[in-house]
Parts: C-alpha cells; sequence; structure tokens
C-alpha cells in the first residue's frame, strides 16, 4: 500500500472520530431543554476550550488526510499516463 493512501485513510479516520466524539460529548451533556450542564463555570470554560481545540485540530487533521488524498489520485493518474505513453511507442 502506498505511503500516501496509508496516511490519508488514518488521517481521515482520526479526524473524523475526533470530531464524532466531541459532538457526541456535546449531545449527552445536554438537557430535554437542549441546554448544556456543568457542575461549575470553571469547568464549562475548560471543557469548551478543550473541545474547540480538538475540533480544529480534527479539522485541520482531514484536510490533512484529504490533500493526501489528492496527492496519491495525482501520483497515480501520472503514473497511468507515463504507462499508456510508453505502451504506445
Amino acid at each position: 500500500m502506498n505511503p500516501a493512501l496509508f496516511l490519508s485513510i488514518v488521517s481521515l479516520l482520526i479526524g473524523f472520530s475526533l470530531r464524532y466524539w466531541i459532538n457526541r460529548r456535546k449531545f449527552y451533556r445536554r438537557s430535554p431543554m437542549g441546554v448544556e450542564g456543568f457542575s461549575s463555570y470553571e469547568k464549562a470554560v475548560v471543557i469548551t476550550f478543550f473541545e474547540r481545540v480538538i475540533k480544529w485540530i480534527s479539522f485541520i487533521i482531514i484536510v490533512f488526510g484529504l490533500f493526501m488524498l489528492w496527492s496519491y489520485s495525482n501520483h497515480t493518474k501520472n503514473k497511468n499516463l507515463i504507462i499508456q505513453k510508453e505502451i504506445k511507442k
């Protein structure tokens, strides 16, 4: 397996699983009225900051995975074009 393809698959899985994990935590923290419940102000600030940072990191990881997938597809496309040109000669 090509390293670019492997890195893209792994980074996409990690990025989407991080976003899923954060959204799931936010969902289960809500009350029936839709308000998030925290036991203290400090926990609310720290947890929301932590989740915001993790969401940005997951976004960067997803973009990296898409870029690696794009580079893998370009590499295979160029490789196929070179092979086709050699066959025509």
